[in-house]
């Protein structure tokens, strides 16, 4: 298991700047580019806090991003109906239109990447990642 972890983070630093070549000729930063992405796949518009945690990040550092996003003109904040100061975060259409170049990129990238790879072990390895993530989230939370 410790290798698999340390494996882990090794793949996360190669997969980040990886991340960063695809999508830089678009403007955006792999850190970017998964700010976009959890806006995108929210189940509608949410806070800086909500974003960073589900991407697992520190809420500072979302906000950071988000802001430049937003001088950008790649997000805009909207009043939050449940906390005064806490914006909804949503994508503008040149945001979805950045995302969605990305998104087409990635698609591409991904397919080559995984070309040699049977889909059960794909699986298996996304299994064991999934639960791993689960049961850090249940140790952080206290539960």
């Amino acid at each position: 298991m410790t290798d698999l972890v340390l494996e882990t983070f090794r793949l996360n630093g190669r997969l980040l700047t990886s991340g960063d070549r695809l999508v830089e000729p678009l403007g955006l930063s792999s850190a970017r580019w998964q700010v976009l992405g959890a806006i995108h796949y929210a189940d509608g518009p949410q806070p800086v806090a909500w974003l960073a945690r589900s991407m697992g990040l520190a809420r500072q550092g979302v906000q950071r991003i988000t802001n430049e996003l937003e001088k950008e003109g790649l997000v805009s904040f909207a009043p939050n109906p449940n906390h005064r100061r806490a914006h909804l975060v949503l994508l503008t259409d040149k945001g979805q239109e950045v995302y969605a170049a990305a998104e087409r990129r990635q698609t591409e990238w991904v397919n080559g990447l995984s070309q040699d790879f049977d889909l059960k072990e794909i699986e298996a390895a996304l299994s064991v990642m999934t639960t791993m993530r689960a049961r850090l989230e249940e140790e952080l939370s206290g539960a």
